[in-house]
């Protein structure tokens, strides 16, 4: 039973060094549509020296329902959300960091959606700005979510909604002793596997997760690879203690592989690493892959990325460089083929394809397989076999809000055509076609006021990239008739450019 005087939700934030990042945070917290007497924030202070202390004070005295604990420096996240929860009162625990914030009904609608199904986590839907956040998770809402039937793997960040007597029962808290990397996914990993039931909510943007443009939160700093990767093993421990060999373990092992080692040694961001530091991370990798993956996981991978793993385990660290610098080209291009309108509804024909420098991604034929082209020799035909991906190649339209970075999946209808190469008989290159109707009166559940821009996104072969499309609808109040702008007209272009440069 929960005591009529109990919160429905502690916040627990830990901070260092934010003073100049938090008050968005805070004024997300007090602009809550859940009254300020049913939720706590508790801040606690790690250390700071910038003022940040000081500036949480002046708001604790100010507002009731926010706390501030101030300890000594313990250099990481982990030992301040400890205290937080020991510190906390409410039915439910939502971790915050200090320079992310929160829409405005995001405490409330956790929080219903977390006692109308009983939940003792709710992911809620997070929008990224400078920092990749989940998508096909938050594809459609699901009220009992588990790593079976759901990509719950790919959201392994604390922010969520936790019951807090979950957390105390089975003793779920943040691993302390310094600097320790991927602590969130130790917590997280082990949660699912003890929930009873985990709710995503993915029909309002609850969380807006944010990369500092000083980049100096702990997660931007380069890692120390050896030390990473014992932390990295630590996660596929649990994983390993609560699921048998098979599908199930290969493909919750499969995010690891992806995430935190293969995506760190492709395209760009393997380029604009020092070579001392990559030879590390493919080294450790490569370990990983041979000590602890079963084949099954990298061969559920998309060809491109089992291509870096073969590429990896073999030590080719120049083919993977050669790799890198050719995925470093790939991007999506999208046309607008057509747009209709009709009252408040309008229709748009889009279509799209990937090119690297402006030459589209091959196919080989290959004694009836598809083979993808890549810029290496010597890569086993099965590697690169990509039928199974060019089958279930899509092209999704997504509405971005330009003032939140709401993303709202479209209802489409799409095709995709085979084009073949002029100057190779056997390869051909993918062109995806997609109509796509949008309400403005129903669309977000009918909150759109403000900017919506259009991306056509292509999923095929490993990748998923977005094209911006050249229109923009304007709502002047939630539910109206959009005005159309648009930017393949010049006078539109040079007005989308000054807006930019006026909004930086």
């Amino acid at each position: 039973m929960v005591g009529v005087d109990v919160p429905k939700v502690s916040v627990v934030v830990p901070a260092y060094n934010c003073r100049r990042h938090i008050e968005k945070l805070i004024a997300s917290l007090l602009r809550q549509s859940m009254p300020a007497d049913e939720f706590e924030v508790i801040v606690v202070d790690d250390g700071s020296t910038d003022g940040t202390g000081e500036r949480l004070d002046e708001l604790a005295a100010a507002h009731p329902h926010i706390q501030v604990l101030h300890i000594e420096n313990s250099g990481w996240p982990s030992r301040p959300r400890n205290l937080g929860i020991e510190r906390a009162r409410g039915e439910y625990v939502f971790f915050a960091d200090d320079d992310d914030w929160f829409a405005d009904q995001a405490l409330e609608r956790l929080h219903e959606c977390a006692k109308k199904y009983d939940a003792d986590i709710v992911v809620g839907k997070m929008a990224g700005h400078g920092r990749p956040v989940p998508r096909e998770l938050f594809r459609k809402n699901n009220f009992d979510a588990t790593l079976e039937n759901s990509p719950l793997i790919d959201s392994l960040t604390c922010h969520k909604l936790f019951r807090r007597s979950f957390l105390n029962e089975h003793g779920v808290r943040f691993p302390e002793g310094g600097k320790r990397r991927l602590e969130d996914h130790l917590v997280v990993v082990r949660a699912y596997f003890l929930s009873g039931r985990t709710c995503v909510l993915s029909d309002y943007t609850c969380y807006h997760h944010a990369q500092r443009g000083d980049a100096r939160n702990v997660t931007a700093a380069l890692l120390d690879p050896s030390s990473y990767f014992a932390n990295l093993r630590d996660a596929l421990d649990i994983v390993d203690a609560n699921t048998e060999p098979g599908p199930l373990r290969d493909r919750l092992h499969r995010r690891w592989l992806r995430n935190e080692m293969l995506n760190r040694l492709r395209g760009k961001r393997l380029l604009s690493a020092p070579e001392s530091w990559l030879e590390q991370v493919a080294l450790e990798t490569q370990k990983v892959i041979q000590d602890r993956f079963a084949p099954g996981v990298a061969a559920g991978l998309p060809p491109l990325q089992r291509a870096v793993a073969f590429l990896a385990e073999r030590g080719r660290f120049a083919d993977l460089r050669r790799l890198a610098s050719w995925e470093a080209g790939i991007a999506a291009h999208g046309t607008i083929d057509e747009h209709k309108r009709a009252d408040r509804a309008v229709t748009v024909t889009v279509a799209a394809e990937l090119r690297s420098a402006d030459r589209p991604i091959g196919f080989r034929a290959d004694d009836g397989r598809d083979v993808l082209v890549l810029p290496v020799d010597e890569v086993a035909p099965e590697v690169l076999d990509s039928t199974a991906q060019v089958r279930k190649a899509r092209l999704d339209v997504v509405a971005r809000r330009r003032e939140t970075g709401d993303e709202i999946f479209l209802p489409v209808q799409f095709r995709t055509e085979r084009v073949a190469s002029p100057t190779d008989a056997d390869t051909t290159h993918l062109v995806h076609r997609a109509t796509t109707t949008i309400d403005f009166g129903a669309l977000n559940g009918g909150r759109t006021r403000g900017s919506w821009l259009l991306k056509a996104r292509i999923t095929n072969a490993g990748w998923t990239e977005d094209a911006h499309l050249p229109l923009v609808f304007i709502c002047r109040a939630d539910g109206s008739r959009p005005r159309i702008r648009d930017q393949r007209k010049p006078w539109n272009r040079l007005r989308s450019a000054v807006g930019r440069r006026i909004r930086r």
